[in-house]
């Protein structure tokens, strides 16, 4: 080989890292794009106290901490320094949508609820609505066979119900308990 040859060759090996290193870049972009439309699944997080506007209008002030706790449940948040003050928290978060966070307040004197503070409330009804998830493809499966269905699969016969041959069932069992005098 030629001296020249052995010239050319770390300008032949430049010129492959380059363009080798060209087509990370471009690599890289694809995946970047790839990865704008595809997201991973991100579940549904409920947290803290539902407290909903039918809930919230049977509890009157004058009533007792314990029949409060009956109808609302366990405050999330009880001050150790504000005893008579409870605080329902909810947050929930949603893949695609904005999180929502709502809170009520009662106030207590002498263990008896005195007032309430709380942030526009749903109904019962807008609750359930909002954690009711779209399915994928929209359709709803049928959850019963129609009588046209049912006739493809008879009803089985009396001996294909009796007991499997080659094995011995015997109708006298031994008494459980023995006989009282």
């Amino acid at each position: 080989m030629s001296d020249t040859h052995y010239n050319r060759l770390p300008l032949t090996l430049l010129a492959l890292a380059t363009l080798g290193l060209g087509g990370c870049s471009s690599l890289d972009g694809a995946s970047a794009r790839v990865a704008g439309v595809v997201s991973p699944y991100k579940s549904d997080i409920v947290q803290g106290n539902v407290v909903t506007r039918e809930q919230l209008s049977m509890v009157k002030p004058g009533m007792q901490k314990a029949q409060v706790r009956d109808m609302l449940g366990t405050s999330l948040l009880v001050s150790v320094f504000h005893a008579d003050r409870w605080d329902y928290v909810f947050t929930l978060k949603r893949q695609g949508v904005p999180p929502q966070a709502r809170k009520v307040t009662l106030f207590f004197k002498n263990n008896v609820l005195d007032r309430t503070e709380a942030d526009e409330l749903p109904s019962e009804a807008e609750f359930v609505a909002t954690l009711q998830t779209q399915s994928l493809s929209g359709a709803k499966p049928v959850l019963e066979a129609s009588p046209e269905v049912l006739q493809k699969y008879p009803m089985p016969t009396k001996a294909a119900q009796s007991a499997p041959t080659g094995l011995a069932v015997s109708a006298d069992y031994p008494p459980l308990e023995k006989a009282r005098p």
